[in-house]
């Protein structure tokens, strides 16, 4: 399973209207985090869940969300999250 697929997986427990994930890794080839073997992704997500709640909240909702993965696989994760009413 890739990594992409991986992100997908646990952010279904945010119940998104919409998702995606780009590896923007390549970009970053040689940066630091990229020798550990962490990508860099760049997530657009909406979610009922977010309805209400600041940005902050919905970042900490989807870094719970991906638990472990943010200290392996994922070195930088640029989130854009919205309400459905947001977009």
């Amino acid at each position: 399973m890739s990594v992409i697929q991986r992100i997908q997986q646990h952010l279904a427990a945010l119940q998104p209207d919409s998702l995606e994930i780009v590896d923007e890794s390549g970009q970053h080839i040689g940066h630091e985090g990229a020798k550990g073997g962490g990508g860099h992704y760049e997530l657009v997500i909406v979610s009922p869940q977010f309805f209400g709640k600041p940005i902050q909240q919905r970042h900490r909702m989807i870094y719970q969300a991906l638990g472990p993965m943010m200290k392996s696989e994922i070195h930088a994760l640029a989130i854009r999250a919205y309400a459905p009413d947001e977009i």
